[in-house]
């Protein structure tokens, strides 16, 4: 944890839930409201507006997955940055690594769905992660870098914006980085994003992504600058997503 920083839990969905799924998000509502962290679940866009309505006067956030940089216009299909918010949503997730490899996505696209986040008043949650061949390249500080550079804006502020470090390699395989390499490469990024920004940089928010489950959420959670996950499939039960959420406890 990064000291004076408030945690983030967030959940991402991805392409799973429908009205069924909705109970999951009753029962993370249900639960004591934490004071020491965040919580947030970030849903698909087709439930967004219901489950802001169940988590409606608790502790608990609701998020979107991916937005589109433009507000409205002929994107048949998109999700723009205010539709989310009109529907309840208080951050969305850019850049993530599943929409860099299916939908090509580049570091400036990332960047202009950031942008649009916080012109609709959502937190912009940041994606970056190496694949497993640029880790054993001795490349994945490089590919961060150049992330961190092309995908924040320069407007970027800690109240505005989360970033989380998702190694590409580590999502949903169960393979985890030893806490070793979570900790050089969230020093990495801190130091980066600090260069470049800053207190704002020092204060921003730095999450982990990447087979994070209750039984290793609390050592992960322990290293220095990583203050919070990005959590994928153990997101989808409130059971595994409330103990992860106890890794940091309060």
């Amino acid at each position: 944890m990064t000291p004076g920083v408030k945690p983030l839990v967030a959940g991402n969905w991805k392409m799973n839930g429908t009205a069924a799924s909705l109970a999951e998000v009753e029962a993370v509502c249900a639960a004591p409201a934490a004071t020491t962290f965040e919580t947030l679940l970030c849903v698909p866009a087709t439930l967004v507006e219901r489950a802001a309505r169940k988590a409606d006067g608790s502790a608990l956030m609701i998020g979107g997955e991916d937005c589109h940089a433009k507000e409205s216009g002929a994107h048949t299909g998109d999700v723009s940055a205010e539709m989310l918010a009109d529907a309840g949503a208080s951050a969305v997730i850019v850049g993530h690594s599943e929409r860099r490899t299916d939908h090509g996505e580049t570091d400036g696209e990332v960047a202009a769905k950031a942008e649009a986040a916080w012109r609709a008043g959502l937190t912009a949650i940041i994606c970056v992660g190496e694949t497993r061949e640029e880790r054993e390249a001795g490349d994945a500080e490089s590919v961060v870098g150049t992330q961190l550079a092309g995908s924040i804006p320069d407007a970027m502020t800690a109240a505005t914006t989360v970033i989380a470090y998702e190694p590409v390699w580590a999502i949903g395989t169960g393979l985890v980085p030893s806490s070793e390499d979570i900790a050089a490469m969230h020093a990495f990024i801190r130091k980066t994003v600090s260069e470049r920004f800053g207190d704002e940089g020092a204060a921003i928010r730095i999450l982990y992504g990447g087979s994070v489950k209750p039984g290793n959420a609390a050592e992960i959670f322990a290293i220095p600058n990583v203050d919070g996950g990005l959590i994928g499939g153990a997101s989808l039960k409130a059971v595994d997503f409330l103990a992860i959420c106890d890794g940091i406890g309060g």
